[in-house]
């Protein structure tokens, strides 16, 4: 009778309802549905947010330029050989501020010719300078001048895919003025930047390489017109104003540089 008992008692309603849950636990798949069944779902690894202030986040790896720039610019930005009736020899960069293009002469009349990005309303200047010195993903310094304009910037980006300064500068002079590529190419054709000549970082790492320090660079008034050919019309010869002090032309993003 006792163990008659004992025998019931192991089977009472509890412990069949018991037995039963852990059955049916089992024979649950797992994964996500066996999580959500028990009223949580697995982790999502989410993307790390991008820097805000910046058109791309900055990661510490190998920086790349971005594929094919080229691509997203309109033909007459893309970099294409025109003919040129300007006297400079080959070597010389002619920047046209008024049609956001680069020349570089080739000689024998004719020069590649690039889309750029250059100064807004009051930063636009003309001179002719030299490529005093050339960098490759280069750190960006805000100097001064342009932080005491906009406080907000930061006071020191190391270069890579995320610096306003893109993949290659050239330094003209001793000014705070650099032809440049970008973290934004929706700004090239436009006027932008506060001095600074940009381009996609595709066509400045093309620059880049065919261009030598010391470089003669002829940045043409924004009203002047330029004698070359090849879906421009012929156009006079200006003379060449006194280079400003200026201000330096960078961009962390077009909406962030005003």
């Amino acid at each position: 009778m006792t163990k008659f008992s004992a025998v019931r008692r192991s089977f009472s309603p509890r412990a069949v309802t018991a037995f039963a849950f852990a059955t049916a636990l089992f024979a649950l798949p797992l994964g996500s549905a066996s999580a959500q069944t028990f009223g949580y779902a697995p982790m999502q690894l989410q993307p790390y947010p991008q820097d805000q202030g910046y058109s791309q986040g900055y990661v510490n790896e190998a920086p790349q330029a971005a594929d094919d720039e080229d691509a997203q610019l309109p033909d007459r930005l893309r970099k294409q050989i025109v003919s040129f009736d300007r006297s400079e020899p080959a070597g010389t960069i002619v920047i046209d501020t008024n049609n956001t293009y680069l020349y570089y002469v080739l000689g024998n009349g004719r020069a590649i010719r690039y889309g750029v990005g250059v100064g807004r309303e009051g930063f636009t200047w003309s001179g002719v300078q030299n490529v005093s010195r050339k960098a490759e993903w280069p750190d960006w310094h805000p100097p001064a001048a342009m932080i005491a304009r906009q406080p907000y910037l930061p006071r020191f980006v190391a270069g890579g895919p995320g610096n306003p300064l893109g993949a290659r500068a050239m330094y003209l002079g001793s000014s705070e003025y650099r032809i440049h590529g970008t973290n934004d190419p929706s700004t090239i054709g436009k006027f932008v930047s506060s001095g600074c000549i940009r381009m996609t970082n595709e066509d400045v790492i093309d620059l880049f390489n065919r261009v030598n320090v010391g470089a003669k660079v002829v940045v043409l008034p924004k009203n002047a017109p330029l004698m070359a050919k090849g879906a421009d019309p012929a156009r006079k010869r200006p003379a060449a104003s006194t280079l400003p002090s200026g201000r330096q032309a960078l961009n962390v993003t077009t909406s962030a540089v005003n």
